[in-house]
């Protein structure tokens, strides 16, 4: 039997991953896309100016769409997509770790670029939101017509 507590689940992992990918979206827009096509230029990332106009907004709509728990199976594989690209085209190259201390300074540590960790953490997150939905603190769930005590804990 299923502990009513575990509907609540998938809500913690929206909150992160909608959030921390509307960030990441939010980051790339407000330096505007020049600056975000410049980098992937650098990094010789191809379709880069495609790639700098749809990204920033891909993960700034599909995260807020996470957040809120609105088609969440279906938005979930742009997100999905735009990490595996990062993943295989950037991080890839940097080893696993998401940390990497490269040397110590009067200021504080030195950190080397991040490896592809939180790339598969976000993957990993989303992947479980396709399997169990978005639960029962969502849009989707108010959508398909729960009833107020599917909201209850």
């Amino acid at each position: 039997m299923e502990k009513k507590y575990t509907r609540v689940a998938p809500l913690f992992l929206r909150l992160i991953i909608g959030a921390g990918a509307m960030q990441h979206g939010w980051a790339k827009l407000s330096r505007g896309p020049a600056g975000f096509e410049k980098l992937l230029i650098y990094l010789n990332i191809p379709f880069h100016h495609l790639a700098s106009l749809t990204v920033p907004y891909i993960e700034l709509l599909c995260g807020l769409a996470i957040l809120l728990g609105v088609f969440t199976r279906w938005v979930s594989i742009p997100l999905i997509c735009t990490m595996l690209v990062a993943m295989f085209t950037i991080h890839i190259h940097y080893g696993f770790s998401s940390i990497k201390t490269i040397g110590l300074t009067a200021d504080g540590p030195l950190f080397g670029p991040p490896g592809y960790e939180v790339n598969l953490l976000y993957i990993a997150g989303l992947i479980s939101l396709m399997l169990t939905g978005a639960g029962v603190m969502s849009v989707d769930a108010y959508r398909n017509k729960k009833t107020t005590s599917d909201w209850s804990l």
